[in-house]
């Protein structure tokens, strides 16, 4: 599993945004493994809403922008997707990162990291569908952060520690789905 990349996919863009310290929390709990995490912030990239003229499915891509888009996600066997939940759903930044390309997210593994009110667990509920879609296999372990209990004044992150365990399950199921679907990719 040593050659595993992962990507943890920040799904907010908004300013003052909670997901950013989120995110270095899912790389730090994954320091150390096997597979190698890295953070891929969606603020960074350029996608405005889908603007692609021919489905993704096609893979027929002419903006420069999903060019590199689907460069970035090519390049992983796995995510993690960091995702608030904004009115019982994703943000529609991520929703926009997903719906960009499609076989670059064939045949992967997923996870999913959500907080809010309800640690987010509406928002990973609608992306479960959407994984699927794209044929993405999503594990069963996920993470939820409470904007009550695991943020200082819905700002500061402070996660219990019970959470850590409950990473390094999702590690592991991520990383085996990530490691049995690699041979599928050819």
């Amino acid at each position: 599993m040593t050659n595993l990349r992962i990507a943890v996919i920040l799904g907010s863009t908004r300013p003052g945004r909670n997901g950013k310290a989120v995110a270095d929390w899912v790389i730090e709990q994954a320091a150390g493994r096997d597979a190698s995490y890295e953070l891929v912030d969606l603020a960074d990239y350029s996608l405005p809403l889908l603007d692609e003229a021919i489905p993704p499915s096609a893979g027929q891509y002419q903006g420069e922008h999903t060019k590199e888009w689907a460069q970035t996600i090519a390049q992983y066997d796995g995510f993690v997707f960091v995702t608030p939940e904004y009115n019982h759903s994703t943000s529609g930044a991520l929703k926009n990162a997903l719906d960009y390309v499609y076989t670059e997210w064939n045949d992967k593994a997923a996870a999913f990291v959500g907080y809010g009110g309800l640690g987010g667990a509406r928002a990973v509920e609608h992306l479960r569908g959407i994984a699927s879609e794209l044929q993405l296999a999503h594990v069963r372990q996920q993470l939820g952060f409470s904007l009550i209990t695991d943020f200082e004044n819905f700002s500061t992150f402070t996660p219990g520690d019970h959470h850590a365990p409950l990473a390094a399950t999702l590690f592991d199921q991520l990383e085996r789905w990530a490691a049995a679907l690699k041979p599928l990719r050819g």
